[in-house]
């Protein structure tokens, strides 16, 4: 069975990668629709749950104003029939309001994982987790 395989990725995990490197690290958002799906779902890690690329924008460019230089490093991708998971690093500079707490221009980083499931070549639906305490706990060291 052939896997798409190209430098030692398949297809999916290459299209996981083009998420972060394109959408999120470079902030290239017209590069959606090549990617997710018409009918995308997500919840990340802050609690929002959004549908389509519009809801997905809204929650990609809170973020960015959030946290300048925001970058997502991806350190291990397992795939799985149609579903690809990322064992993740997250991390940018607090900039912005940012889960209730005023910017303090300090670097905040965090871990996370998250859980794509695709329908054909694009994503449909995604689920991140990440370590919000560890998180919070930088936010309020910076918050003083």
């Amino acid at each position: 069975m052939q896997d798409g395989s190209v430098k030692g990725t398949t297809a999916r995990k290459a299209q996981v990668r083009r998420f972060y490197e394109v959408l999120w690290n470079a902030h290239e958002l017209d590069a959606i629709p090549s990617v997710l799906h018409d009918e995308f779902t997500f919840r990340g890690s802050l609690g929002d749950e959004k549908r389509g690329h519009s809801g997905f924008t809204e929650y990609v460019n809170m973020v960015h104003a959030a946290l300048g230089d925001y970058r997502c490093t991806i350190e291990v991708l397992v795939e799985e029939r149609e579903k690809v998971f990322a064992k993740m690093g997250f991390g940018g500079l607090h900039r912005g309001l940012f889960m209730g707490y005023k910017p303090s221009r300090k670097r905040v980083h965090w871990a996370g994982c998250a859980l794509f499931t695709f329908r054909g070549e694009k994503v449909s639906d995604l689920w991140v987790l990440g370590d919000l305490k560890g998180l919070e706990e930088q936010l309020k060291c910076n918050d003083s």
